[in-house]
């Protein structure tokens, strides 16, 4: 009986959370980070960005495509046309002309067959990093940006050129942006030196690949 006093006073004087069953319901309400946790840090303010800010562009662009086809392609053709009439002209009237060496005759027969499997599979992954500067504003606030790299090493250079649109909101708090995230993206990269003169096709070797005479 003593125990049951005593858990009867404990309970009367016990106070719940606000979104406890045990509280008044007219006074319940979604418990919130800020009030309840003891490591919680209220998020720094969004900071505003502007023409000629800087952005860093994180590329990660990767794409896989697999492409099957097969042809079997039969054409037949036979001909077989005779020259059994002609006429003679003679001023205005037209007269029978027999071929005196027979009725011209052509007789042909066709068979063409192809048969022919092709299968194409290419990876391409392409990842670096590059800092843009904001060149315009659009009027809806979208941030058009425009960013430059060129590294040298003794003979070898490597340049690196991006173009797009971004939104305001994709920008992260670290001050970047994913490569996903920018429309009508345009990514450049060329490489010139020895290592890549040991490599690149020749002007000739251009040409039979484009018109493929063979």
């Amino acid at each position: 009986m003593a125990v049951f006093v005593l858990l009867s006073v404990v309970a009367a004087g016990a106070s719940a959370q606000n979104s406890s069953l045990f509280d008044n319901p007219d006074r319940q309400r979604p418990m919130t980070l800020a009030e309840y946790s003891w490591t919680y840090e209220a998020p720094l303010p969004r900071k505003e960005i502007g023409l000629h800010d800087l952005i860093t562009v994180v590329i990660d662009e990767q794409s896989v495509v697999i492409s099957e086809g097969e042809m079997d392609r039969k054409k037949k053709a036979h001909g077989d046309l005779i020259l059994k009439d002609w006429v003679l002209l003679k001023g205005l009237f037209a007269y029978p002309d027999p071929q005196t060496l027979g009725d011209p005759h052509i007789s042909g027969k066709m068979d063409n067959k192809m048969r022919s499997e092709a299968s194409l599979e290419t990876r391409d992954s392409i990842k670096f990093r590059i800092t843009c500067a904001v060149v315009d504003v659009r009027p809806n606030g979208n941030l058009v940006i425009e960013g430059h790299n060129t590294i040298k090493y003794n003979c070898e250079v490597w340049d690196y050129s991006l173009t797009g649109e971004i939104r305001p909101e994709d920008v992260l708090p670290n001050n970047t942006v994913m490569s996903e995230d920018v429309a009508n993206k345009r990514i450049h990269k060329r490489e010139t030196g020895h290592v890549r003169d040991g490599y690149r096709r020749g002007w000739l070797l251009k040409i039979l690949d484009k018109w493929q005479p063979f």
